[in-house]
């Protein structure tokens, strides 16, 4: 009888277990709805816009090149020697016919000398051997005079006459070893002229190469002393374009380009040149185009490094769209292809050829597929020759949901939708 009351109070806490581990198992049950609600929310869709703007479309053809004076001019030497003296420098404005530097004259002196005291030893025999001849002449007509009163035999004339004609043909032999000695005078006062080393043109020295007291060799190939260019008001950029670049460019076109030295300036050309002859390097093919480029204040510099622009195809003041946007599908590539259209690749030619495509455009917070028709294309912006597309539409270049924190643009679809 006194184990009754403790067997129901066990009873009791036996049975109110349950209903705690109930509830609190109701209660993980809750706050894990609570959680996955939370975390499975669809949030709205944030679209990433550009505004649709009028303005210009300009396709360029990039290289890079180097700026060059328009005409340079090689001086060099002739003849070899010492440099006796140098009477030009870097940046020396120089006239046509300026003493820019001086070679020993000397052993070219001695040449001179040599040549001419021949052609005065020449000439003295040419003296001599004509006064010979008049003697032998007269001796001929005397004894031929007394051959005819049979007072001197025939061959006394006979060797008078030989004699005469030997004095004769000696006369036109020193005639012509003078001509040979004045020949050799000549060039040897021609070289000794090469020893004055003058400037062919009016220019600016851009290069010295000499130093007095050093030695010239002008054996095999000319030295270069001095390099001159002529005008460096006027300049020129010599630039490599790749053989799939060079079919769009013509002489005459318009060309910018900017140089390390002034990185905020940009300098305006024109292509004067496209040089038919190829440059091979590593197994690439490349042409020299010539941009021709004004220099009035000498600001660009004879061997800077240019970045060229060469503008191919241009549209002024036309509706353009970023490409960004020509890219762009909502749901991703799958949900370009509506009503059996078709998703095709950018196909534009250089030209800027139109061809049909369509955008889409931010309207009351919803997409709205817009067809257009695309012109030119500069690889950032597209010209829209028609389509329902004005100033100011907001186009869709991306966009991004909050439920998986995920973006989608135009990078997740790489063809253009045309």
């Amino acid at each position: 009888m006194a184990d009754a009351p403790h067997n129901s109070s066990t009873s009791k806490r036996r049975s109110r277990a349950p209903s705690w581990f109930l509830l609190g198992l109701a209660g993980v049950l809750v706050m894990a709805g609570l959680i996955w609600a939370r975390t499975h929310r669809v949030q709205p869709t944030e679209y990433t816009t550009a505004k649709v703007t009028r303005g210009s479309v300009v396709r360029t053809v990039t290289a890079s090149g180097t700026v060059n004076p328009v005409v340079t001019v090689q001086v060099g030497s002739y003849v070899s020697g010492v440099i006796e003296s140098v009477s030009c420098d870097y940046n020396t404005h120089v006239t046509k016919g300026q003493v820019c530097a001086k070679l020993d004259p000397r052993p070219y002196q001695t040449v001179v000398d040599q040549d001419r005291a021949n052609l005065e030893a020449a000439r003295a025999q040419l003296d001599k051997d004509r006064t010979n001849l008049q003697y032998a002449q007269v001796t001929y007509q005397r004894n031929a005079d007394l051959a005819k009163n049979g007072i001197v035999s025939q061959d006394v004339v006979d060797q008078a006459k030989s004699a005469a004609d030997q004095a004769r043909a000696q006369v036109e032999l020193d005639q012509t070893a003078i001509v040979q000695h004045q020949a050799a005078l000549k060039a040897a006062e021609v070289n000794l002229g090469y020893t004055t080393i003058a400037s062919p043109v009016e220019g600016t020295v851009v290069s010295r190469n000499v130093t007095p007291g050093q030695t010239v060799a002008a054996s095999f190939q000319t030295p270069t002393l001095f390099l001159i260019a002529t005008d460096l008001t006027r300049m020129q950029v010599d630039t490599n374009v790749s053989e799939s670049d060079i079919g769009g460019i013509t002489n005459g076109e318009r060309a910018s380009f900017t140089v390390e030295a002034f990185p905020d300036q940009t300098f305006d050309g024109m292509v004067t040149q496209v040089r038919q002859a190829p440059q091979t390097v590593q197994n690439v093919v490349t042409y020299d185009v010539v941009v021709s480029v004004p220099n009035p204040d000498q600001q660009l510099k004879p061997g800077m490094t240019a970045t060229v622009h060469v503008v191919t195809a241009e549209r002024d003041n036309v509706i353009r769209v970023p490409d960004q946007a020509l890219r762009y599908t909502p749901g991703g590539v799958s949900g370009a292809v509506q009503s059996g259209e078709r998703v095709k690749p950018v196909g534009t030619s250089g030209g800027g050829a139109s061809e049909p495509g369509f955008v889409w455009v931010l309207r009351n917070g919803r997409p709205v597929r817009v067809s257009v028709t695309v012109g030119l294309d500069d690889d950032m912006n597209a010209e829209i020759v028609a389509g329902g597309l004005q100033p100011g539409d907001e186009v869709i270049e991306s966009e991004q949901t909050g439920q998986a924190g995920s973006r989608r643009s135009g990078s997740s679809a790489p063809r253009l939708r045309f």
